[in-house]
């Protein structure tokens, strides 16, 4: 069985790296809105109407912390969501991006978003976030920074620590990466 892929697949997984790193960027950019930083608390609270009590559990848990101070964590989500647009667009650090991408991602379908439901008659869908989770899984699966990334370059330099990028240079030439 042939374990290599086409050239122009290894670009298109680059390529679908960076424009998912446009739309976080997008996604930060509404974060550092004004309106988002000084009502950060009330996106926890608009999903808890029809949900079930354990989700309602669950989101008043994360209520109550991010009470303690709301515009540190509304700065916090705007500062990791513009870490995670940038080292998408850029290809680096790509392993580590998609962990922390995978993390903020269950957060935000788990709390602003109420798991998607609630799930009653006329439910339409279960929220974008889980849908993140799933692509960042997919760019890690295809060591996504290795294709116009800078994480080809960037993991031999980083040594015992070059895990925290998409893996070595050997493998991306075995891989047949582009550049």
């Amino acid at each position: 069985m042939n374990t290599q892929w086409a050239p122009w697949r290894l670009k298109g997984i680059g390529i679908l790296r960076i424009v998912f790193g446009l739309v976080w960027a997008i996604d930060a950019w509404f974060k550092w809105q004004p309106d988002f930083i000084n009502n950060f608390a009330s996106y926890l609270t608009g999903p808890l109407n029809d949900q079930s009590g354990w989700i309602k559990s669950w989101i008043n848990f994360w209520i109550n912390i991010v009470k303690v101070d709301p515009h540190v964590f509304a700065h916090a989500v705007a500062i990791g969501e513009t870490a995670i647009a940038i080292t998408l667009i850029l290809g680096a650090f790509s392993n580590l991006t998609y962990i922390v991408g995978i993390l903020l991602s269950i957060v935000i379908w788990t709390t602003a978003e109420g798991f998607g439901g609630p799930y009653a008659a006329g439910s339409t869908d279960i929220g974008a976030a889980i849908i993140y989770v799933l692509v960042f899984v997919g760019l890690f699966l295809s060591s996504a920074g290795l294709y116009y990334g800078v994480d080809r370059y960037l993991t031999p330099m980083l040594g015992r620590l070059g895990f925290l990028a998409s893996g070595s240079s050997k493998a991306g030439a075995r891989q047949g990466a582009v550049t």
